[in-house]
């Protein structure tokens, strides 16, 4: 069914607004996915506060346009089929994590790139980054997780060095 001009109108300023707000979107191409894994797609999206919009191509051109976002032309030759944003509201690198677990078992669902924000911010300007990119960027772990590591490696010497000094005063008693 055809989308009257109001429609379109409401589309491109929804994905104008979500573009605006976000640290990352992750372009995929949802081809012969059924619906109902896409409703745990999403599922599993929005428990990571993140985000997924099905668009037209052409709405999504305009709305990018209209946004200062210059990359369409190198991300249009990459999108065969139909396209869905996923984006990154809190962590730029959960759109690409789990969109990544689930084209894994989905042999359809196809990520196709996507665009980070330069600085940390929507506001500081986009950087189009292509596939490879983004499968590298979703085998980072959490930031949790990260964070823990790092904890682990500072106590570590602490905790070892306390044991050391242990071990010498139980000699000497």
């Amino acid at each position: 069914m055809a989308l009257t001009k109001e429609q379109k109108i409401k589309q491109i300023e929804n994905i104008k607004e979500k573009v605006s707000k976000q640290k990352s979107v992750i372009f995929v191409d949802f081809s012969k996915v059924a619906s109902k894994d896409m409703f745990s797609l999403r599922k599993n999206l929005k428990e990571a506060g993140c985000n997924l919009k099905i668009a037209k191509k052409t709405l999504v051109r305009i709305a990018f346009g209209q946004s200062n976002i210059s990359f369409w032309n190198k991300i249009m030759p990459s999108i065969p089929g139909q396209l869905a944003l996923v984006f990154g509201i809190e962590d730029e690198i959960a759109p690409a994590r789990i969109a990544n677990n689930f084209a894994k078992t989905q042999e359809n669902f196809k990520i196709l790139g996507g665009i980070f924000s330069a600085q940390g911010g929507p506001a500081s300007g986009w950087e189009f980054i292509a596939k490879e990119r983004v499968l590298e960027l979703a085998n980072i772990p959490p930031r949790n997780e990260l964070l823990g590591r790092l904890v682990g490696s500072i106590y570590s010497p602490v905790s070892s060095f306390v044991r050391v000094l242990d071990k010498v005063r139980q000699a000497k008693a």
